[in-house]
């Protein structure tokens, strides 16, 4: 699946039917030998930089596709990504009850396996499509673009995406949404931006979850949006409790500031913000 990191997919499933490749990626590779992980002996520095070039290009046409299906609806489209356990699950459902009335919310769920924080969301009311990656460790565009066609969501409405539990490789996959968002819990610790740039430099914003436990784990708030303003200066940083509702309203109202763009066109306009192509690293501007 993916010639960026090594992981090997297998069969991708977008509610439960297996998805068709939409893209060999060793097609691309100049002398059809099917792409190892970076760190695989024999394997040239610019074979490897030829590789994730086809891939994140073939990915980026997709996403584009997306992104115009998207804005020809009016539809605001985000992308949540955090390591597991962070609790991206627990705020899009405290984010679809708080929203109920005011607009219309639908996700796209991405995991290796199960359909269980589909089903949880749908609980909730609202429309949700399983993406399941196999052994793939992020969402791609193509993947996206089949379950949009499953969910159509509402014309002018909200459409959250929930990727594989990675702070690697989903932040250099562009799935034509209007902005990443990432989920950072105080669980994890406070130096998570300076560990995985790419992401941070990336998200518009930064949510820090599950501050109602401050009071029992060791975590340096201060420190953290100092890192993460450190590696991307113009982050937007909001600490919420999804289990206390914490916070919230500032988020609530980011969404509600973005629907009303995509309803006026002014979102589609909008260029990916994507990480640099070289690793953001201490020391260099951001």
């Amino acid at each position: 699946m993916c010639g960026t990191c090594g992981c090997e997919g297998g069969d991708v499933r977008v509610e439960g039917q297996t998805l068709a490749r939409a893209h060999d990626h060793h097609a691309h590779s100049h002398d059809n030998a099917r792409p190892q992980h970076t760190h695989a002996p024999g394997l040239s520095v610019g074979r490897m930089v030829r590789i994730e070039q086809d891939i994140l290009a073939h990915n980026n046409a997709h996403a584009q596709e997306n992104r115009r299906w998207l804005a020809l609806r009016g539809i605001f489209a985000v992308n949540l990504v955090s390591s597991p356990g962070s609790g991206k699950t627990a705020l899009l459902a405290r984010t679809i009850e708080s929203l109920r009335g005011r607009m219309t919310v639908s996700v796209i769920e991405g995991d290796q396996q199960t359909s269980h924080d589909a089903d949880r969301i749908r609980a909730t009311g609202a429309k949700a499509v399983q993406i399941n990656t196999g052994k793939g460790c992020h969402l791609e565009a193509h993947m996206v673009q089949q379950a949009l066609h499953q969910l159509d969501p509402a014309h002018h409405s909200v459409l959250m995406i929930e990727n594989v539990g990675n702070l690697v490789c989903p932040a250099a996959f562009d799935l034509g949404e209007a902005h990443k968002v990432a989920v950072l819990s105080v669980t994890e610790g406070e130096d998570k931006p300076l560990k995985y740039p790419d992401l941070f430099h990336a998200a518009a914003v930064m949510l820090l979850n599950k501050i109602d436990l401050l009071p029992y784990v060791s975590f340096d708030t201060a420190r953290c949006l100092e890192y993460a303003c450190r590696v991307n200066p113009g982050i937007r940083v909001m600490q919420v409790s999804a289990t206390r509702g914490d916070g919230m309203k500032a988020w609530l109202d980011w969404i509600e500031t973005g629907a009303r763009g995509a309803r006026g066109g002014l979102v589609s306009s909008l260029e990916p913000r994507v990480p640099h192509a070289q690793p953001w690293v201490a020391g260099q501007d951001a």
